[in-house]
């Protein structure tokens, strides 16, 4: 059995597991550009082969989307939703032919205006490629799939800096350059039974908030904060996984998949060119009700089309890892860690009830032994106002309440453990149909179980090349 010492917050999770370091040294010195020449030049070759692998397929056109969280698209999709158009019209003529390649830029800039450290401006940059491919009418291999994305990301971690356990950003982890993931996936039956087997992250698809892209901080803008308590993976660093999805009734899944678990994703696989088949075998399963739509069309991340009508998403999901945690309350390690978390999305009030505008609603909670994690609830809870402004492009306004709960046995006896709260208003707006800004406004209270407080204010930016 493999032994791990149970994370003892969510402020060490990111400075340690995000940033694939042991020590905080390691961390300061990798908080760098990656300009490695072979990472590069890997990278470069695999996307060429993926590009030319792509111009010969002819498929059904394929519209899903692939990418979680701040990736997600929210932006105006088709001939005019792309900074470059439609390339000469080659755009156009993969897509009818089931090729989607998506080139993007997505950029969190914030200020902590007000806290007990002295104000800092901290950029977060993410270039990401992608190529997604249906196979529907190639070789008779209908219900077949691909998915590949890659990125560059690097900048300021604002919430390490604050010691925050609510990370402002949803994108801030570590600096790299890397393969984040790729699939290939089959379903059959009408998409009532689905299989998948690649390389990709349990976050994006298990305990992952289904209205992320309307949410800039971590818990609400990709996946509950605390879920790596049981070292379920998160993107970029996606380890190898396999994942089979079951639809037995018209609104209800079942869907479970096992993922190998590491300490330090960023270094144990660094270009994630090379699967690592390492670690623990972490299990994690979910089932689902989607009243308002089919379950086989239901994912785990909306977008504008999606939320049309009076759809909604519950969900039930539990992780497990059998590797042996150590405890604050016994020196003899203990067999076995899990996280049990409940969620639910749901479309509250439309103007017209097959239309988008209106209000939505979320809520979720999650739960883990406390004598093995510090950090071991977490809940969630947010409103969104879609187009709430009379303007003839996309907008939504969001209010999101994030609160962390503390287990008091990793605090001396007497001491008190405190709540650390947060709450976020922002506005997206989707000014151009390849451009997106998003201003927010964030208020921390109990900052890292302790007594301060914090605001952070800035804005995201998203281009759609």
């Amino acid at each position: 059995m493999i032994t791990v010492r149970a994370p003892t917050d969510h402020v060490a999770n990111n400075l340690i597991a995000k940033n694939a370091s042991t020590s905080p040294f390691d961390y300061v010195r990798r908080r760098r550009f990656c300009v490695r020449g072979r990472q590069l030049r890997s990278l470069f070759v695999l996307w060429c082969a993926l590009c030319g692998f792509a111009l010969g397929a002819h498929s059904q056109i394929l519209q899903e989307e692939t990418l979680s969280g701040p990736d997600s698209h929210e932006t105006g999709q088709g001939p005019h939703g792309h900074l470059f158009g439609t390339w000469g019209g080659e755009r156009t003529r993969l897509l009818e032919r089931g090729v989607r390649f998506d080139f993007q830029y997505v950029s969190d800039s914030l200020w902590n205006i007000k806290s007990e450290q002295k104000e800092r401006f901290a950029s977060w940059n993410r270039f990401r490629g992608t190529v997604d491919i249906d196979f529907g009418t190639l070789s008779g291999l209908k219900g077949l799939s691909f998915h590949a994305t890659a990125l560059w990301q690097g900048g300021g971690n604002l919430g390490a800096y604050l010691g925050l356990l609510t990370s402002p950003s949803g994108m801030s982890s570590a600096n790299t350059c890397r393969l984040d993931s790729w699939w290939f996936e089959k379903r059959w039956l009408n998409e009532r039974i689905a299989a998948r087997v690649g390389q990709f992250a349990g976050q994006d698809f298990y305990g992952a908030q289904h209205y992320a892209a309307s949410f800039i901080f971590e818990p609400m803008g990709y996946a509950l904060g605390n879920l790596f308590t049981t070292l379920e993976s998160f993107d970029p660093p996606s380890t190898p996984a396999m994942e089979v999805r079951v639809v037995p009734r018209h609104h209800f899944y079942v869907k479970s998949m096992v993922l190998a678990a590491v300490h330090s994703p960023f270094s144990q696989n660094p270009t994630g060119l090379v699967p690592q088949f390492n670690g623990t075998p972490v299990s994690v399963s979910e089932i689902g009700f989607t009243p308002g739509k089919k379950a086989s069309s239901v994912r785990a991340f909306d977008n504008v089309e999606t939320r049309k009508g009076y759809s909604g998403l519950y969900q039930f999901g539990a992780s497990y890892n059998p590797a042996k945690f150590t405890s604050p309350t016994s020196p003899t390690p203990r067999s076995g860690n899990y996280l049990l978390y409940w969620m639910a999305s749901q479309a509250l009030w439309r103007v017209d009830p097959n239309g988008a505008k209106g209000l939505d609603g979320t809520f979720a909670y999650d739960w883990s032994p406390p004598n093995i994690n510090r950090n071991n609830s977490e809940l969630t809870a947010g409103l969104r106002f879609n187009e709430p402004l009379p303007v003839n492009f996309h907008n939504t306004m969001s209010l999101g309440y994030v609160r962390n709960m503390l287990s008091p046995q990793f605090f001396p006896l007497g001491m008190p453990a405190k709540t650390e709260q947060g709450v976020e208003f922002n506005a997206l707006l989707d000014v151009l149909p390849m451009l997106l800004l998003q201003p927010v406004i964030q208020y921390y209270a109990n900052v890292g179980g302790g007594t301060s407080r914090a605001v952070v204010f800035g804005f995201r930016t998203k281009v759609e090349f």
